[in-house]
Order: structure tokens, then sequence, then C-alpha cells
């Protein structure tokens, strides 16, 4: 049992320095993004509605650029859980380089309804994970929880 905790004990330490990465990119801090949880090939971010996020001033509705953006964003915070998990497991120092070149391969959005809300989650998801690329899924709900878009995104790891 020791063993378990200590593993997310260093999870958790390593999750922080790439929490950090993530909120202080400025690119999210125009959006206004924020990391709410990082757990193994698992994560979520939030943001709130601002006007300068917002694409059709006259139904109040993000833009879909700001809606692309984010679950970009979401899916490469996703995919760098596992270059975390692969540093615990080869008993790497901290910062590896690849963690330092990873970058967004292919994106693609689904745009389901209009981004209307004060308040939005995007959450993502590892689907596959291999040496060098991971491919994750997203999806971005507002404060009601409808679901606003989907996305697939593959980023390089490795």
């Amino acid at each position: 049992m020791d063993n378990m905790k200590k593993a997310n004990d260093d999870f958790e330490i390593l999750a922080e320095r790439l929490r950090e990465g993530f909120d202080n990119l400025p690119f999210n801090r125009t959006l206004g993004l924020t990391v709410k949880t990082i757990a193994p090939a698992r994560a979520q971010m939030m943001f709130a509605k601002s006007p300068n996020l917002i694409g059709n001033y006259i139904q109040d509705v993000l833009h879909g650029g700001v809606i692309s953006s984010v679950l970009d964003a979401t899916g490469g915070l996703t995919a760098g859980t596992i270059i975390i998990e692969r540093v615990l497991a080869q008993k790497q120092t901290p910062a590896p380089k690849s963690l330092l070149r990873m970058g967004t391969i292919d994106l693609r959005v689904d745009y389901l309804r209009p981004g209307q809300g004060e308040t939005f989650i995007a959450t993502g998801s590892i689907m596959r994970a291999g040496r060098k690329v991971a491919v994750t899924r997203m999806e971005l709900h507002n404060d009601q929880n409808l679901l606003i878009a989907v996305g697939t995104g593959t980023y390089l790891v490795g």
C-alpha cells in the first residue's frame, strides 16, 4: 500500500509542475483557462465567459476559435499525463525533454451547440498512447452541463 501512496504522491508532484506550466502559458491566461484536475490519462480545465471571447455578440456565444483552442489546450494537458506516467515508470528526473517538445499534430472539433453559458469545463481523456504520439478525446460543457463541442487531438509525446 505504501508503494501505491508513493506513486500517487510522485504523480501529484509532477502534475503540479504540469499545472503550473499550463496555467502560466500566456495564451491560456488570455483565454482565462485554469487547470481544474490532472489525473492519470485524464485532465480538466475551466474558464469563464468574458467579452473578449465572444464570437457573436448578438447571441452572446463563444467564438469557435476559442472553443477549438480550449479543446486543444485540454488535449495537450491530457497528453502530458502520459509523459508524467512514463517519467515515473522509468524513474527519470523531472522535466523530461519530451514534455518540452510536446505539440499538436492534428485536431478535429465538432461544434454541437452554440457556446452559451457563463462558465465552461473542458475534459480530456486518453484514447490511445503510443511511443511517439497520444490521441485524446475532449469535451466542452457549459454551466448547465450541456455538451457544446467535442474534439479529437493527436499530440507528440515522445
